[in-house]
């Protein structure tokens, strides 16, 4: 499903029933205490970025994480993963092609009562009050996870929910406006020309999907 809403030069693997297997021996202690069910959602994940991977030409690497859980992946590629009850996706392009990538998918359903105010502004709930058929606060909060993965790997620091005001468009698009520091916006500048990352949205098989990209080529996702 997420395919639709990234453009051609990024690759997709999903799953919607986890790996039955082990861990690869490299990834192993990431989740030696995981309880299973996070343990298994952790190898099924994987095994998609893995297999994506393969289709890019790449060998099947370890996949390690990064001080901030991000994953880790091989020189002159870019990637990003998600899960969530009943969905796991990877992504990865070729970082000659797409500069900066981020997914997210979440069940369309309400979040805990108070997390849409703690993750949102006035202005961002009165945008979305207009979109029927989408849980507003997922979306808002899935927009943001994916802005986040994108920037955190392109800019290498970290942004928490309240420095990313965003805009949505009901063709399916969104762009985020950040209350960042000067020298992060120049850094910023070399990903996304006017510092503002922009990305799409669908909703599918009960499902909220987003995705951020800078570079490829776009395209228009089908609801």
């Amino acid at each position: 499903m997420i395919e639709r809403i990234l453009p051609p030069d990024v690759v997709a693997v999903e799953a919607v029933v986890d790996t039955v297997a082990q861990p690869h021996p490299d990834e192993a202690a990431l989740v030696a205490r995981a309880v299973p069910r996070r343990r298994q959602e952790f190898v099924t994940t994987r095994r998609c970025a893995r297999q994506a991977l393969a289709r890019l030409g790449c060998p099947p690497v370890a996949i390690g994480t990064g001080p901030r859980g991000e994953p880790l992946w091989p020189d002159g590629v870019v990637g990003s993963l998600t899960h969530c009850a009943g969905y796991r996706a990877a992504v990865v392009a070729r970082a000659v092609r797409v500069s900066a990538v981020g997914i997210d998918a979440e069940p369309n359903e309400p979040l805990a009562p108070g997390v849409l105010d703690a993750v949102s502004s006035s202005a961002e709930r009165a945008d979305l009050a207009r979109y029927a058929g989408v849980c507003v606060d997922r979306l808002l909060f899935s927009a943001k996870e994916s802005v986040y993965k994108a920037w955190f790997p392109a800019v290498g620091t970290f942004l928490d929910f309240g420095q990313a005001s965003l805009r949505f468009t009901a063709d399916g698009a969104f762009t985020a406006e950040l209350a960042v520091s000067a020298p992060e916006r120049e850094a910023s500048r070399a990903i996304w020309a006017d510092g503002r990352p922009r990305g799409r949205w669908m909703v599918a098989g009960g499902l909220v999907l987003t995705a951020v990209v800078a570079g490829g080529h776009a395209t228009t996702p089908h609801f």
